[in-house]
């Protein structure tokens, strides 16, 4: 099997072994989660600015509960409770862009909004729990193969 060449990270931030996760596009692998959820989320913020959006009484309710289901997934995926989809990635991605867009155009206009960097270091630390306990278990697992112990 020869070795696939990377896709500049700026397309795909994923190593060669997870190209699933990836929409081959020409030569190069995007990532799918990003190919979706970008385009939403800039729409979205582009929108905010220029006044069209939901109420920004909503914006509290929206920026925290939106960005739930693809937090879910994260979390699922990296405790390997559920395997990769495609298709759920993509349907999560842009439930959850909408309310990032919308984020973005708060800070755009205010750098220190409350609202949007409380949401950025909760969910931030929410998504990093699942890596650090993901990788441990994985690694623990390896261990255990490695010298026989369970």
């Amino acid at each position: 099997m020869g070795v696939e060449r990377r896709t500049a990270m700026w397309l795909s931030h994923h190593w060669p072994e997870d190209y699933d996760r990836c929409a081959r596009i020409g030569g190069a692998h995007v990532c799918r989660r990003c190919l979706w959820f970008y385009p939403v989320c800039f729409a979205a913020m582009a929108s905010a600015i220029a006044g069209l959006r939901w109420p920004t009484s909503l914006d509290p309710w929206l920026l925290a509960l939106l960005p739930i289901p693809v937090v879910v997934e994260w979390w699922a995926e990296h405790l390997h409770l559920v395997a990769y989809s495609a298709s759920r990635q993509v349907a999560l991605s842009v439930v959850a862009a909408p309310a990032v867009g919308v984020g973005l155009a708060r800070y755009l206009v205010a750098p220190g909004d409350a609202l949007f960097w409380t949401v950025v270091a909760v969910y931030a630390v929410l998504c990093l729990i699942p890596v650090v306990v993901g990788s441990r278990a994985a690694r623990d697992d390896s261990t255990a193969e490695t010298t026989g112990h369970r």
